[in-house]
């Protein structure tokens, strides 16, 4: 399933670099041929509008730029041109801010005409390769995708390789409070705890009560559920909490107690005003059999 998800991916962002030709803008740096090669100075590349991860990883880029140091940028960025003879980063972000850490002063690129939409595309896409985006992070690019370029989330889905449903629960969690999309991009909750307390959305009070237990018990996606139902209906759960406690009748609780004893099982009996039922529990086919023995001899 990874690798058929990497695949659908793969060919996303290589339908979104176009190798046809276009027309280059008045002083704008001329777009190379496809595949073309060539060093571009760090400090004449701009960073890309349409990024959407805000947070790096900074000991991942000291450790990516000591690579650089050593090696040098094995993968080439991608840049479209822009004004004044400056380009504008599309891809390869981190390789961009590591070569300038590492004390680079050009990196290897291939200059491509692309479009807007193409850029925020192939932004996207990239950092769902490498998995570097957060649940909102992810939910601010495809709810922008759709608000500033009019895609569906059927061609969302298409071109980013996740399945249309997936699209819409992201974009959902756009609905939650600040404070809890703050806690999603810092890992303290998950995708699944946000897409449960959509559920809290429009009760503020409760919303705020079921993310400090969340945080402070470290509860599970499951039990943030069995959270959020309690707050939702407080009634049904008081109801299972306290259920009347019947006292058992001492002769009862002897005769349960005598034929746990002559076979050898669990027994409960409910009885009320000599009225009631008497259930046998048994752990295998062997027990079943024996009891009916049991029974029937007797």
């Amino acid at each position: 399933m990874i690798n058929d998800k990497r695949k659908a991916l793969g060919r996303g962002l290589d339908s979104l670099l176009p190798g046809r030709p276009a027309i280059t803008p008045i002083a704008m740096p001329a777009a190379q041929p496809s595949g073309s090669t060539q060093e571009i100075p760090i400090d004449s590349i701009d960073p890309n509008p349409y990024q959407t991860r805000r947070r790096i990883n900074e000991a991942a880029l000291e450790e990516l730029a000591e690579s650089i140091r050593a090696s040098g940028v094995v993968q080439p960025v991608v840049l479209r041109p822009a004004a004044n003879g400056r380009y504008q980063m599309v891809a390869g972000e981190r390789r961009w801010h590591a070569s300038k850490r590492a004390g680079k002063t050009t990196i290897p690129a291939v200059v491509r005409q692309i479009s807007n939409e193409q850029a925020m595309e192939i932004t996207i896409i990239e950092n769902l390769q490498r998995e570097d985006l957060n649940p909102v992070e992810q939910a601010r690019a495809f709810e922008r995708l759709s608000r500033e370029f009019g895609m569906t989330q059927e061609q969302i889905a298409a071109r980013t390789g996740k399945d249309r449903a997936s699209i819409a629960n992201f974009i959902r969690l756009l609905k939650l409070p600040e404070e809890v999309q703050n806690a999603l991009e810092a890992g303290t909750l998950s995708f699944g705890h946000g897409k449960v307390l959509l559920a809290l959305a429009g009760f503020p009070e409760h919303m705020e009560r079921a993310v400090r237990e969340i945080i402070e018990k470290q509860l599970s996606v499951r039990q943030t559920e069995d959270l959020v139902a309690r707050l939702l209906n407080p009634q049904v759960a008081e109801q299972k909490q306290e259920k009347p406690v019947v006292p058992i009748d001492p002769n009862v609780r002897e005769a349960q107690r005598s034929l746990e004893s002559s076979l050898g099982i669990k027994v409960e009996i409910h009885d009320r005003k000599g009225k009631g039922k008497i259930i046998l529990k048994y752990g295998s086919l062997e027990d079943f059999d024996r009891i009916v023995e049991a029974l029937a001899a007797k």
